[in-house]
């Protein structure tokens, strides 16, 4: 098991029907050698499990991937409130690999798609 650096894209959607490589995360998470999260592997790294929201034109904010109960990963950017989460669509079920889709719902409400690019070893 080891830590993983993910980097996501927006993907298709009705804003942006290119997608953008623009906007997206990037977030460091323990996957599995299938591209599963491992939640026991997360409790002993959660702080180094980091994420930063891309997005043009607004501040990049720096979160940590947090396993909130019932298996809903999401990512969290101040730990004091939850309405700024994001929390992923079924992330507990989706393999993290270059040519996947994974889904959030983001701290507007909005749920987005984006593109798994690339799932790098941690350097």
């Amino acid at each position: 098991m080891a830590l993983k650096h993910v980097r996501l894209e927006l993907a298709r959607d009705p804003d942006f029907p290119n997608g953008s490589r623009d906007r997206g995360y990037e977030f460091v998470a323990p996957l599995d050698d299938n591209g599963h999260l491992d939640a026991k592997e997360w409790r002993q790294n959660r702080d180094r499990c980091r994420v930063k929201r891309i997005w043009p034109h607004e501040p990049s904010p720096i979160g940590h991937l947090v396993h909130k109960p019932g298996g809903v990963w999401a990512f969290d950017y101040d730990t004091t409130r939850s309405d700024d989460d994001e929390a992923g669509f079924k992330l507990d079920k989706h393999k993290l690999v270059p040519g996947e889709y994974i889904s959030f719902r983001e701290s507007d409400g909005e749920m987005r798609t984006f593109y798994v690019v690339a799932v790098s070893d941690l350097d």
